[in-house]
């Protein structure tokens, strides 16, 4: 099949990393696919050099920005609309809120051009635009947006089924055009092992002791991540613990800003900042570190989750979108969203308890082995591009 995916920018990200995956192993089974992304602006790093290494296709419109701006975004739906005339994909699959709606608008409105009813649009779920954190008017515009989309949408691929019920709950599609494939996770690289002293290098080039318990958080240095609430957490659980590390792996606009709090906080000397790091480094973080806790208000199914499992550590999380559905009693905990008491308490029993971080790290590494596989993902993606085009 010829396929078109189109996402608004190319950060280090898991949406990002979720839709290149999909490209490298559909160009892998010998389909014809091209990617197309708006410029990656910002602190948070890019994924190019990985896209241009690959089978698939790679383009870069300069047009296509993650902000509303209509002198940026009406270039960009003439560009994406050009480069599918010229591509002619049976197959335009988008990403991302502003891609989402550009690329389904263009992808629709050259339907029949070349083909009864080609080509086919499907728009992956990996997370919402609405969501409870932001104002009511906020969410009706975005909810009524997303719906006048849905009505040129072939079909929905969630990263996890609360997307799909959160949208149904909306109005946004019907059952029936709804599908869920788990973000997937290159699995090799995290359920080998690494060395000793390979974790004894990782700390030792972030100043954490050796015998320090270190619990990790993975995501931009940004509004709605949570390390506000891990921050405020680490006021009690400091005192409590004197081995225990935070290690922030991100960067993003609040980074000055955080760190400015932990040191009036007098607790400079407990937390690390890493930076941008890229993919391949996540293993290493990971095996190196205890105890992920991930606290962002807004997401499908966060990547980290089940990367950290297959690592054999546990995760803390807060209890919202699809986390209920990898992070369990079996596998790490489940925390009420903003509640410091209670993410206080959870830390506080797995940085005590080595046997029961063991013990929940071997269990999350099963359940997720298969469920989160490049194989699993893409087949499912591959048989609703095939049903669509029958």
């Amino acid at each position: 099949m010829k396929i078109v995916h189109i996402i608004t920018r190319l950060i280090l990200g898991g949406a990002q990393e979720n839709t290149l995956i999909t490209c490298k192993l559909l160009a892998q089974r010998g389909h014809d696919v091209t990617l197309v992304t708006g410029p990656a602006l910002g602190p948070e790093g890019d994924l190019y050099e990985f896209a241009q290494n690959q089978k698939f296709n790679f383009l870069i419109l300069n047009d296509l920005r993650r902000q509303i701006n209509p002198h940026y975004d009406v270039p960009a739906y003439f560009q994406i609309k050009d480069v599918l005339r010229e591509l002619k994909p049976q197959i335009v699959h988008t990403h991302s809120a502003k891609a989402g709606i550009l690329g389904r608008y263009a992808a629709h409105s050259l339907k029949g051009k070349w083909g009864a009813g080609l080509p086919k649009v499907v728009h992956g779920v990996h997370g919402l635009a609405f969501h409870p954190y932001q104002s009511a008017m906020l969410n009706k515009f975005y909810i009524a947006v997303e719906k006048a989309a849905a009505k040129r949408t072939d079909f929905f691929i969630s990263v996890a089924d609360a997307m799909t019920n959160q949208s149904l709950a909306a109005g946004i599609g019907s059952p029936d055009r709804y599908a869920t494939a788990y973000s997937a996770i290159e699995e090799d690289d995290f359920l080998g092992t690494i060395s000793d002293e390979q974790k004894k290098q990782f700390r030792q080039k972030y100043a954490i002791p050796e015998d320090s318990i270190v619990l990790v958080t993975i995501a931009r240095l940004f509004h709605l991540k949570g390390h506000e609430f891990i921050i405020e957490s680490a006021k009690t659980l400091a005192e409590q613990f004197p081995k225990a590390t935070w290690l922030f792996v991100g960067d993003g606009i609040l980074a000055d800003k955080y760190k400015s709090w932990i040191d009036g906080l007098g607790l400079g000397h407990r937390f690390r900042f890493t930076g941008l790091l890229p993919p391949n480094m996540m293993p290493t973080v990971l095996q190196s570190s205890d105890i992920l806790v991930h606290c962002s208000l807004r997401e499908g199914l966060a990547r980290t989750l089940p990367q950290v499992m297959l690592c054999g550590r546990p995760a803390i999380c807060f209890d919202l979108d699809g986390a209920k559905e990898v992070v369990n009693e079996n596998t790490g905990r489940l925390v009420a969203p903003e509640n410091v008491e209670q993410l206080t308490a959870a830390c506080a029993e797995l940085i005590q308890d080595k046997e029961l971080r063991e013990k929940l790290g071997a269990q999350g590494r099963e359940f997720v082995k298969e469920k989160f596989s490049p194989g699993t993902m893409v087949d499912t993606i591959e048989g609703v591009y095939r049903r669509l085009v029958s």
